[in-house]
């Protein structure tokens, strides 16, 4: 397994359409109120870390964006990454989940929607988009990203398969951080 440096990675907070239960993939909503809450909680969290010698990346969409002003404010400035954008979920992007699930029969959950959206990106070609981000890193660093990428960099960080993705824990407002292939969950 390749080695890495030691990493925080954050999930935007909450959006709009994450509330309204829609896929954004590479299209964008703006935080909710409770989204810059978890933001502002995931500065608490890193306020307590020794982040000497880190730098911050952060995914190019708006909702990382806004959520890496709060989460990094008075701690880093960060610059962006295409590497750290959402999975491509093609047509699908801004459409209700439960919509789709209606017209994707071979869907199991709201999961199987990522791999199955037309003109999408597909786990596989994800995946090795994480994977080469990474293997770019030069240093420790805190990413802010999506959820689904976030499990993705993970998933590659802890040498896990991509079968495995379903099962790897996400969550807005906490931060995990990945070091020597082990991963901890923080939260206030």
């Amino acid at each position: 397994m390749p080695q890495y440096p030691p990493l925080y990675v954050l999930r935007h907070g909450e959006t709009a359409w994450n509330a309204e239960g829609r896929l954004q993939g590479h299209f964008d909503s703006p935080l909710t109120a409770t989204g810059r809450v978890q933001a502002r909680a995931q500065n608490s969290i890193l306020r307590n870390r020794d982040l000497i010698g880190f730098a911050a990346l952060s995914s190019p969409q708006r909702r990382a964006q806004d959520t890496a002003e709060l989460a990094l404010d008075g701690l880093l400035p960060y610059s962006s990454s295409e590497g750290l954008a959402e999975i491509g979920v093609g047509d699908w992007a801004g459409r209700s989940r439960a919509e789709l699930m209606q017209v994707c029969p071979e869907a199991r959950d709201t999961y199987d929607l990522y791999e199955h959206a037309p003109n999408g990106e597909g786990f596989a070609a994800l995946h090795e988009r994480c994977r080469q981000f990474l293997s770019n890193l030069t240093g420790p660093h805190v990413l802010i990203t999506h959820g689904i990428t976030s499990r993705m960099l993970r998933l590659i960080l802890l040498g896990r398969e991509l079968e495995d993705l379903r099962g790897m824990q996400g969550g807005q407002g906490v931060v995990f951080y990945l070091n020597e292939g082990v991963q901890h969950r923080l939260k206030l």
